[in-house]
């Protein structure tokens, strides 16, 4: 036959984490996961950093043309008219103007006037250079007109009125850039003139490119906030080595190059990070996310082990207290049941010996007693739980409170036919206790060791000092407790797991209090015990303790 499957407060207790908590926490864990994943894959990182680059190197192109346009206005607003014009003010112009290396100046009227820079003619390599170029001059008949109707359409569109021509020069074994610009003359009275310079190739690799660079690279670092890692520099077209770069390129190969159009055609503008790439970096973002994301799994994870295991751990509880009003009702009910039996007993006359008489007082005394322990114990707890619980600390012969509690306790030891020993030291000193809460330990520790100990009948109770303090043990040949259990006993509503245990009413609460009562003199309870051999209660109370003490500790 089949086992019937049965709903407990557990079960639903699980399948209401896992439909409230669990499967929406993993669905949103796989769907971030398989879109990381996807991002990996379509490497989405580097392609955004790629147009974040993309955007910088335009926007540091635009920067770029902005000053060589300003320096190109600066030439043509010294450059002289044509009727005016010749060597000597081409020449004073050069020398103005330290990044201008050759100007020139054609007209139909007057043709060419070409000038280089004269100092630095004894360098062959400049002198090869002025010489090629004023031979590539002779196109400017053929193209005059065509570059004359250019120059004035961008004009008319609003656009700055030159024209770029970029070129090659060498310089020993390597090839510099060079730009060329030309721009019109008006001529009064006549056509106007073609008048334009050549950007000195060294000046653009050692100073105007290198100073832009760092410009570029001092304001990311200022828009930033400092955390800035890119460098840029800048190479001719179908050469990878670079012509200049800012102070941080470190070299390598560039991660986004854009070829540069307006003052400078066919240089190429080239970025790329520092110390790194683009595809590590984006390798290191899915990385670290994959790392976050496990970490909040772990976090959720532990949550949700943390709730399950305190919504278990109250509904244990919530069990243990609807336990404790089973047992509380029927440690309630036995006295009570008694006391009205032999109660009704008496009232109804039906004893004759004196004796019996006498004896049903005693018993309904003794229920009573013990009927007013469990209260007391049940209040003692009530306050605790609620803080308000206070202990009156009164100089006490601790010997003859203890000697007195068991005398009165007598009685019931002998009824259960226990073989009972005491061996209380002599000269203690007086403590400060409150004496109330120390005997209604005692009669706790000495009840649990009544109620299980079903062979052996053991008691025994001992008072001696040691060490500075004073200690009140209670021993017995019992079922003993295991080691595994010996830190849970003295929770409250806790009992042991033995049948013997759960066959025995009880409210739970004992031990419990008598740790709250120890630690309230400043003291401390432990135990001692192995399974069917008995256990050993001991309350330590140090002799040191003040009355003032002892209430802080209380209140903690």
């Amino acid at each position: 036959m089949k086992k019937r499957w049965r709903w407990n407060e557990r079960t639903r207790l699980l399948l209401t984490l896992e439909l409230a908590v669990v499967l929406p926490a993993a669905a949103l864990i796989v769907v971030n996961a398989v879109q990381l994943e996807k991002v990996h894959s379509d490497h989405a990182i580097e392609a955004l950093m790629q147009r974040d680059f993309s955007e910088a190197l335009a926007i540091s192109e635009k920067h770029i043309n902005e000053k060589a346009y300003g320096m190109v206005k600066q030439v043509r607003a010294d450059f002289p008219q044509t009727p005016e014009a010749c060597s000597d003010t081409l020449d004073s112009l050069i020398q103005k103007y330290p990044y201008v290396s050759h100007a020139f100046l054609y007209s139909p009227q007057t043709g060419l006037i070409f000038r280089s820079r004269q100092s630095r003619m004894g360098d062959p390599d400049f002198r090869t250079e002025a010489g090629d170029l004023q031979h590539m001059m002779i196109w400017l008949k053929m193209d005059y007109e065509p570059l004359v109707k250019k120059l004035r359409m961008l004009d008319k569109k609003g656009a700055s009125p030159a024209y770029f021509e970029s070129g090659r020069v060498r310089r020993g074994d390597r090839l510099l850039y060079q730009s060329s610009v030309y721009f019109l003359v008006s001529q009064p009275g006549q056509q106007p003139a073609l008048g334009g310079f050549a950007f000195d190739a060294d000046y653009l690799r050692d100073q105007f490119f290198p100073e832009m660079l760092n410009s570029l690279m001092t304001r990311n670092l200022t828009e930033d906030k400092g955390t800035s890692r890119t460098g840029v520099m800048v190479h001719l077209k179908g050469d990878p080595e670079f012509l200049a770069a800012c102070t941080d390129w470190d070299g390598g190969k560039p991660e986004v190059e854009r070829v540069m159009e307006g003052a400078f055609p066919d240089l190429v503008l080239a970025m790329k990070m520092r110390g790194t790439t683009l595809k590590a970096m984006g390798q290191h973002f899915v990385r670290m996310n994959f790392l976050i994301l496990g970490g909040l799994s772990l976090l959720l994870a532990g949550g949700i082990f943390i709730t399950y295991r305190n919504v278990n751990r109250e509904m244990a509880l919530a069990r243990l207290k609807s336990d404790f009003v089973s047992n509380v009702s029927h440690e309630l009910r036995t006295p009570l049941s008694l006391i009205r039996l032999y109660a009704e007993t008496l009232e109804l006359g039906r004893l004759t010996s004196q004796e019996k008489r006498e004896e049903y007082y005693r018993i309904i005394r003794k229920e009573s007693e013990r009927l007013t322990a469990l209260i007391n114990n049940i209040l003692d707890f009530s306050r605790i739980e609620a803080g308000r619980k206070e202990y009156e600390f009164r100089e006490t012969d601790i010997a003859e409170l203890v000697r007195n509690t068991l005398e009165s306790y007598r009685y019931q030891i002998e009824q259960h036919g226990f073989k009972f020993e005491e061996n209380i030291s002599e000269n203690l000193p007086p403590m400060q206790v409150d004496r109330e809460a120390i005997a209604r330990s005692l009669l706790n520790l000495v009840n649990n060791a009544l109620k299980y100990s079903q062979q052996d009948k053991y008691l025994g109770v001992n008072l001696y000092r040691e060490n500075g303090s004073v200690k009140l043990e209670v021993v017995d040949h019992g079922i003993g407790i295991s080691r595994t259990e010996q830190h849970k006993i003295f929770e409250k509503f806790y009992r042991v797991g033995d049948p013997l245990v759960h066959n025995t009413k009880g409210s739970g609460l004992g031990l419990s209090l008598v740790r709250h009562i120890a630690q309230a003199h400043g003291g401390e309870v432990a135990v001692d015990s192995t399974p069917g051999r008995g256990s050993k209660f001991v309350i330590v109370l140090p002799l040191n303790t003040s009355a003032g003490e002892a209430r802080a500790a209380s209140v903690q």
